[in-house]
């Protein structure tokens, strides 16, 4: 079974996303080996952004499972689409690998030594999305994927 890793940093404060983030985990765990692992932000100004961007970072990497590819989700990055996702796990589950490990930083973004170990850049989107929600949107897409590999009808589009 495929592992897969979702890296984070801070908790989710929201009550509605982390009962949809916890939805979309728990359905993960039937099509992969999924993990989450969630790092504490640093307790740094906005002045120190960028500190605070290698403290996490640090954290991050610290956790990251070793087998697995890294994939840095930062706004610059590649835009995979839905089935792009579902290729590269089948891709994994047919020659073979780590799995793959998401990384999302926090609100300063991902430090600079966490997106140069990143076997991949990719942008769910152009916007900026706060760290909850970019974990929602990768936990679906992620769960999505599992469905288009399994050839379940949840997916709609292409």
């Amino acid at each position: 079974m495929t592992r897969l890793t979702v890296l984070s940093v801070g908790r989710v404060r929201t009550p509605g996303l982390a009962a949809a983030i916890e939805e979309y985990e728990n359905r993960l765990q039937h099509y992969y080996r999924f993990d989450s692992i969630a790092v504490p932000a640093a307790q740094l100004p906005d002045s120190r952004a960028a500190a605070a961007r290698d403290e996490e970072g640090d954290a991050l990497l610290k956790r990251a499972p070793q087998g697995p590819a890294l994939v840095a989700l930062t706004r610059e990055g590649k835009r995979w689409t839905t089935r792009t996702l579902a290729d590269r796990i089948q891709e994994i589950q047919t020659y073979g690998g780590g799995g793959l490990a998401f990384a999302i930083g926090g609100a300063h973004g991902l430090a600079a030594h966490v997106l140069d170990r990143a076997s991949h850049r990719v942008s769910l989107s152009q916007l900026t999305l706060p760290h909850e929600v970019a974990r929602l949107v990768l936990t679906e897409q992620l769960y999505r994927a599992g469905t288009i590999l399994r050839g379940e009808p949840y997916h709609k589009g292409p």
